[in-house]
């Protein structure tokens, strides 16, 4: 995989400034709300933001939007901050909290009082909306927008104190009601709100909105580029305003790019909360949920992910990126990474009728990688084979098992398939066969075997459930639709259990080891439900090859 870094409009930007002298080093931030898990988006962001100040040896801050107490808990906070790591990742310093700056905002907020920019709004949150006005008609002028300087000053300090009922009040910045952009006419800077807080608990009673903390959160921690999502490009005049009338040595310059838009995915949290709360999905780290929580959870690794990250790269059009290219990076890291072994997921039983005593060969866990190791294949006179790898009637071109075919055993004999037997509808149950006991590590004499399938001892294998998982949604675009549920396109083949078997050499597995199971797909251990020996749990993170768009095709 790559390690040198795409460039983009960012860092050519960054470029400009350092080269011009404007900065000697940049400081980026990562502001999420910890309202949720993070998903995909998020990852390409944290990529972004940490791998900017990584690339320019600078700084990057993980600081918490934590103003909006009702939605927000500990869990998720400690969530993203296990996120980033994992991804492989450090922050500046400690973690940062929008309400280490409560007091400071504050005061900030009394300060645009006091220049008459900012007014206590007394109409209702229904009578604001028929004041704004619309995307054509301009707003209309509060009637409370013209209360004195003393006036304003004695009611936010009323609504500190609490004074007021939740929603009774908001504090406005005065702009103007008639400009073409919504968010510059008079937005609330602060509400009534009595919710217990993850850090302050029940300390404020009014809480600051998020486009006037972010500018001045930003300003504090002397940000040099503010970059976030497209759907911000319109606030960005707002930030700009918040930051050029109050008192403060900083003012950072906000970038926009494009959101991650993900094929047969959803990425917004609200819709992702429904799915776990309707039990459409088994939780926030279901390994088929765009979480990056799921997403480890299926197997998925940092590495991968970051890849990802580099190839789709950033821009400001749209970014509506193929569940391939990811599947594809991941696929790639995973190649390398990833010790081979033996499986059957779908088992049909072989009798060897000529096997004499026990007998086993040692093989590499990886072609390309001799530091992996070596492990024993064992085989004895009943195995296991996948029953797709045997067909009564092959197609052409069947390379596989036939009967009065021949195959070769991976790392062992050539066998050739002499009966069939069924059950009492027609189904094959097993088959018995017989190895040339000359063709251990040799080819036969006088004919050419084309095929190998894999295989396991019924003595030595262990058994294990085995979680196939697909994609999520049977469409691409989801919720493309708003007339349409998106939960109609969820996909009832995105999750199949089975029981099938495993190599020995597995039983010792921690959670969250990465296997190819040859010819079948890259797995994981479960990280949470896995248990070694005793309950092996192994979770598809993606197939070998990519056979969603020929299947959809």
């Amino acid at each position: 995989m790559s390690t040198t870094p795409t460039s983009n409009f960012i860092r050519t930007i960054i470029d400009a400034d350092l080269a011009s002298g404007k900065h000697s080093i940049i400081v980026t931030r990562f502001p999420p709300e910890p309202n949720g898990y993070l998903h995909v988006g998020h990852a390409k962001s944290i990529c972004l933001n940490f791998g900017l100040a990584e690339d320019y040896r600078g700084k990057c801050n993980l600081r918490f939007d934590d103003t909006n107490p009702e939605k927000e808990s500990n869990e998720y906070a400690q969530s993203i901050q296990d996120d980033v790591r994992w991804l492989g990742f450090q922050w500046d310093g400690e973690v940062r909290w929008a309400s280490d700056y409560f007091e400071q905002l504050y005061g900030f907020a009394v300060e645009l009082i006091e220049k008459g920019l900012a007014y206590v709004e007394d109409l209702s949150a229904e009578e604001m909306r028929e004041y704004r006005g619309t995307l054509t008609q301009p707003g209309k002028n509060s009637p409370y927008r013209d209360r004195s300087v003393a006036e304003n000053l004695d009611l936010f300090a009323r609504m500190r104190a609490g004074e007021f009922a939740d929603g009774a009040r908001v504090l406005r910045a005065k702009i103007d009601m008639a400009s073409p952009n919504i968010n510059l006419r008079d937005p609330a800077i602060y509400r009534i709100r009595r919710a217990h807080h993850i850090r302050t608990g029940d300390a404020w009673c009014i809480y600051p909105m998020y486009d006037y903390t972010h500018c001045i959160s930003d300003a504090l921690e002397g940000i040099t580029h503010s970059i976030c999502t497209l759907e911000f490009e319109d606030h960005r005049p707002l930030y700009d305003w918040v930051l050029d009338n109050i008192t403060i040595a900083c003012h950072p310059r906000q970038y926009e790019f494009s959101r991650l838009e993900l094929h047969y995915t959803i990425t917004s949290k609200r819709k992702l909360l429904q799915l776990v709360n309707e039990q459409k999905v088994s939780g926030w780290d279901d390994p088929r949920m765009p979480t990056i929580q799921g997403m480890r959870r299926r197997g998925y690794t940092a590495a991968g992910l970051r890849e990802f990250a580099r190839r789709i790269g950033v821009s400001r059009s749209e970014n509506s990126v193929d569940m391939a290219i990811m599947e594809g990076a991941i696929r790639e890291d995973l190649e390398a990474r990833a010790p081979r072994v033996m499986a059957v997921i779908n088992p049909l039983k072989v009798t060897l009728t000529n096997f004499e005593g026990a007998t086993s060969r040692e093989a590499d866990f990886h072609p390309n990688h001799p530091e992996f190791g070596k492990r024993i294949v064992p085989i004895s006179a009943s195995l296991y084979i996948e029953a797709d790898d045997f067909a009564e009637a092959p197609p052409p071109g069947w390379k596989r098992l036939t009967l009065g075919g021949e195959v070769r055993l991976r790392h062992s004999y050539v066998m050739r398939c002499d009966e069939v037997i069924k059950d009492s509808s027609g189904n094959v149950i097993e088959l018995l066969c017989s190895i040339d006991h000359a063709t251990l590590g040799k080819n036969p004499e006088g004919r050419k075997v084309k095929g190998v399938i894999h295989y396991l001892s019924c003595e030595h294998a262990i058994p294990a459930e085995i979680r196939l998982y697909d994609r999520l949604f049977t469409v691409a675009e989801p919720d493309a639709d708003r007339e349409i549920d998106f939960c109609n396109y969820l996909n009832p083949e995105s999750l199949k259990v089975v029981q099938g078997w495993v190599e020995a050499s597995v039983k010792d597995a921690a959670p969250e080891t990465h296997y190819q199971f040859e010819r079948l797909g890259y797995f994981c251990t479960d990280r949470r439900d896995h248990q070694p020996v005793s309950r092996p749990v192994f979770n598809r993170t993606v197939t070998l090859k990519d056979s969603w768009t020929k299947e959809q095709s």
